[in-house]
């Protein structure tokens, strides 16, 4: 580890991957959380729905109104043979308790010789402790690109890949996704980052607007949306 909640890639291969920021990093953590209230709504008939984590509820078509409409700006500024697909917006609390638990054991049970505190900041390399979670707040966006038939693109490993199941190439910037899987992930990047939504750097489809993580990587004074109760 580089520093508290920094990653030099564990699992990626030694050098694969360079240091990024963590969820779980203090910097982010500290970061306050003045709420604007912004409502949750469905992104139905706004951008389509991959629908493979849907717990049958319909909660991860639902984003924050301020993600939506800039999702739907980056989807309208993709070239016209792409198509930005929501796979997962909200996410209720204790989906992401039960997904991070999970993991974290596998980490464990891995990897005996760490203790908690570390096996924290390894498993939020892929998915966020739930009390810091974007999701929870609406405020995340996990999205793939399709053809506009609908064929899932390769961007260079399936969408959430863990490190240990991608050689690290769910990392963003990883140096061994090349040709066309990079040139895609270029696109998406160059679409996200244009509406000012920012990327987890551990996850090349997980963006957000609003959050601690958003705050951190603008400079923002704080973060505008914190957890949320589901929609209803």
């Amino acid at each position: 580890m580089t520093g508290p909640g920094s990653d030099a890639g564990p699992g990626a291969g030694p050098g694969a991957t360079p240091p990024v920021v963590l969820l779980t990093d203090a910097r982010v953590v500290a970061v306050p959380v003045h709420e604007d209230a912004t409502a949750l709504v469905d992104s139905a008939g706004v951008l389509p729905f991959d629908g493979r984590e849907d717990d049958g509820t319909g909660a991860g078509r639902w984003l924050r109104r301020t993600v939506l409409e800039r999702l739907a700006d980056a989807a309208a500024a993709l070239p016209g043979d792409l198509r930005l697909v929501l796979n997962e917006g909200y996410r209720r609390p204790e989906r992401q308790r039960a997904a991070f638990d999970r993991y974290r054991a596998t980490l464990a049970a891995a990897h005996p010789e760490l203790d908690a505190a570390v096996l924290r900041v390894l498993a939020s390399r892929y998915i966020s402790p739930p009390e810091l979670a974007p999701h929870t707040a609406g405020a995340a966006a996990d999205v793939l690109l399709t053809t506009p038939e609908g064929v899932e693109l390769d961007l260079g490993c399936p969408i959430d890949a863990t490190p240990e199941q991608s050689g690290g190439r769910c990392y963003t910037d990883h140096p061994d996704v090349v040709g066309e899987a990079l040139l895609l992930r270029r696109e998406l990047v160059r679409a996200l980052h244009g509406v000012g939504l920012v990327n987890y750097p551990t996850e090349w489809w997980h963006w957000s607007f609003g959050d601690r993580y958003w705050a951190w990587t603008t400079g923002a004074a704080a973060a505008v949306h914190g957890p949320v109760p589901p929609p209803t």
